[in-house]
This record gives structure tokens, C-alpha cells and sequence, in this order.
């Protein structure tokens, strides 16, 4: 009788192998045939991806106005965020540094007001700088401005720099800085792929004025750009404004060495102790001059006339 064979005796054919040098064979999706992904021979250079994250915060004890003008700043940058309040002391040390680190941001807006009268806006690339710190004037919210232009919320703004900022190395650096932090990242996901205001910044006086501005286009009847009437766009004011006076440029973030010092710059406090002597003045000049009447009495005495004895008899 013949004795069965063990089964792992059995030769068992083998799977033909793949040839690597096949063509890959289609899938097959709901819509058709997807022919395979041409591989591409060269290795792809990563691309650039424009992540600029803004963090807006202010200082406890601000005012009203300039909490204002902080919540219109974060209504015109969509790639911005917000926070809460910092204690202004604080500000020197690494606090808004990690802050900054922890919101995943690269840059800072801190609004820092001191005796609930002066603001103070600190502009800052964290966490290795420069940062540069400005004093605030003529402010004008949106809400007090009420002015008829309107654009969409979320969209792009196009940038534009008179001709000073390419005078001087400072001037150059602050046109860098206001350019990486107010200009919207492309494909940001809270922005909209439209061009529809322009953020103006100018210089007059060595300080910077901001103005916010709608690119009004006319239309035809179908709807569309008349493409033969461009020249006729206008410009509608929107808010806020404020002026920006830079004091000093920093090589770090929030401190560091000095790169640049405002020679014309004098500070608030210098300015009312100032107002405060001149009012001083005026009650001085005022006891001088009675001092100054007495003394001439004294020394030139009245003539005593023919009728001053004739009713004391």
C-alpha cells in the first residue's frame, strides 16, 4: 500500500512576482479610471508657506477709547489674535514672549497705557526681535469717526508706503515690520481672497499716520468692472486713524540693545511738568507784582496837600 504524502512535502507553486518594472495598473474610482501620478525624477524644493500669526493684547487699566481702537486693529487683520489683559509691569520680563508662544504666533501688537491717558504700542517680532516701541496720538476709532465707507470683513489689504520710508535704515526696518504684521498671509484661512481697502501709512513730521481706505469701483448695468474706466476708482475713508511717534528700536523682543533712539522725541510727562510751571508762573508774577507795588509806595511817598488836616478838626 503507498504511503500519502506529507502535505508540507507538497510543492507548492510559488506567486509569480511582480515586475518592478511594470507600469502601475489604473485604480478605479466612482467617477472612472485614474491613471497613477507621473513620479517626478527630481527632488521637489519645499515651498515658502506664509504663516504670520499676529497676537493682539493690551494692558489692564486701559481706557475705553484705546480698548476701542485695539478691537477695530483686530477686526481689520483677519490672521490676528486676541487675548486677555497683561499687567503693563510684567511686559518687560518673557511673559508675552510665552504668550506668544503659546497662541503659535511670530509676532505681537501690545497696547500698554499708563495713567489711563497715554498709549503706547509695542510692535514686535518674537521671540529673537527687533521690536519697536511707539506713542500713540490723535486717535479716532471707527465707531467715533462714523464715516460712509465700508468693506468686507476678512479681506486682503493692500499696502501702501509714501516715498520717506526708503530714505533712511530705520525707516526701512519699520516699513518690514508693519509689512509682515499688517499684510493678510495668502490662502489664510480666516481671510478672503478679495482686494477691496487700502492701509495707508505716510510720514509727516517723523511720525507715521495711518489711514484706512475702500477701493470704490464703478460698475455697468450687467454687474461687472468697467475695465475702460479704471482711472475713475475712488477712495472712501473707513477708521480708524492714529498716529504713530517711534521712540525707540530694540534688537530684541520686548528690550534688548538700542538700534535707534528718537532725537526729537520728548516724552508726555516732560511736557506737563512743563504746563505746570507755566501755570506756576502766572501766580508768581502775580505776588511779585504786589511786592513789587508796595515797595514802589514805600519809596515814593504822596506830598501831603494844603486840605488833608481840614476834617480832622
Amino acid at each position: 500500500m503507498r504511503k500519502k504524502r506529507k502535505h508540507s512535502e507538497a510543492n507548492v507553486p510559488e506567486p509569480a512576482k511582480k515586475d518592478s518594472d511594470a507600469p502601475e495598473r489604473p485604480k478605479r474610482t466612482l467617477l472612472g479610471w485614474k491613471d497613477p501620478a507621473p513620479a517626478d525624477t527630481k527632488e521637489s524644493s519645499p515651498i515658502f508657506r506664509n504663516k504670520e500669526e499676529v497676537l493682539i493684547t493690551c494692558s489692564r487699566r486701559i481706557s475705553y477709547r484705546y480698548r476701542h481702537l485695539m478691537l477695530s486693529v483686530v477686526s481689520l487683520l483677519p490672521h490676528a489674535k486676541k487675548d486677555n489683559k497683561v499687567e503693563s509691569k510684567e511686559s518687560e520680563g518673557a511673559t508675552l514672549n510665552e504668550l506668544v508662544e503659546l497662541k503659535n504666533c511670530s509676532s505681537c501688537l501690545f497696547f500698554e497705557c499708563r495713567k489711563q491717558k497715554d498709549l503706547y504700542i509695542w510692535m514686535a517680532k518674537c521671540p529673537n526681535g527687533p521690536s519697536v516701541k511707539f506713542l500713540v496720538n490723535a486717535v479716532h476709532t471707527m465707531e467715533e469717526l462714523k464715516l460712509t465707507g465700508n468693506h468686507l470683513k476678512g479681506s486682503r489689504p493692500v499696502l501702501t508706503f509714501s516715498a520717506n520710508f526708503d530714505k533712511d535704515l530705520h525707516w526701512k526696518l519699520l516699513k518690514e515690520m508693519i509689512t509682515q504684521i499688517f499684510g493678510t498671509p495668502k490662502e489664510q484661512r480666516k481671510s478672503k481672497p478679495y482686494y477691496d481697502h487700502v492701509f495707508a501709512f505716510s510720514i509727516v513730521d517723523d511720525h507715521i499716520w495711518f489711514r484706512n481706505y475702500q477701493i470704490s469701483v464703478p460698475h455697468i448695468e450687467s454687474d461687472k468692472v468697467d475695465r475702460g474706466g479704471l482711472d475713475k476708482i475712488t477712495l472712501v475713508e473707513v477708521g480708524p486713524r492714529f498716529c504713530l511717534n517711534p521712540i525707540k528700536i530694540f534688537g530684541g523682543s520686548f528690550g534688548g540693545p538700542t538700534l535707534y533712539e528718537n532725537p526729537f522725541y520728548v516724552s508726555l510727562n516732560q511736557i506737563r511738568a512743563l504746563e505746570k510751571k507755566n501755570k506756576a508762573g502766572k501766580y508768581a508774577k502775580k505776588v511779585k507784582a504786589k511786592t513789587r507795588r508796595k515797595r514802589y509806595e514805600l519809596e515814593n511817598p504822596l506830598d501831603v496837600g494844603e486840605f488833608a488836616d481840614m476834617w480832622k478838626e
